[in-house]
Order: structure tokens, then sequence, then C-alpha cells
């Protein structure tokens, strides 16, 4: 899960899996699998680096567990 910002400044979390896609229309659009949009002030950038510093965290212990063996 990440925590994005509404455009009116309140923080949320969503859950990362179920993003399907993010726009810059120049707002950010997250589109979730749902069909629901959200719109963030975080850019395109910034949410996709947020993804992956989620997924390290659950996936990088086993990914250097595999490297070491």
């Amino acid at each position: 899960m990440i925590e994005l910002t509404k455009l009116n400044d309140v923080k949320f979390t969503v859950n990362c899996d179920i993003i399907e896609f993010i726009e810059e229309t120049p707002d950010t659009v997250v589109t979730l699998t749902t069909g629901h949009k959200i719109i963030v002030k975080e850019t395109r950038q910034e949410v996709t680096n947020l993804v992956k510093l989620y997924r390290m965290s659950l996936y990088g212990d086993i990914v250097r567990q595999i490297r070491e063996d």
C-alpha cells in the first residue's frame, strides 16, 4: 500500500496492486482496475517511485537471499 495526496490535501492509502495506469493531464490521474479514477498531487514519476519502493520493501529480502544462494 502506498500513501498519496488528493488535491484537497487529504492523504489516503491505496493498494498499488490495483493501479492500472497513471496519467498526467496535467494533473496526475491514477486509474484503478475497479474503474475508479483519483486525481493526486504527486507526479506520475513520484507514484511510480512509491510503488517501486513498496515492492522493494516486500521482496527485497527474498531477492537478496536468492542472489546469495
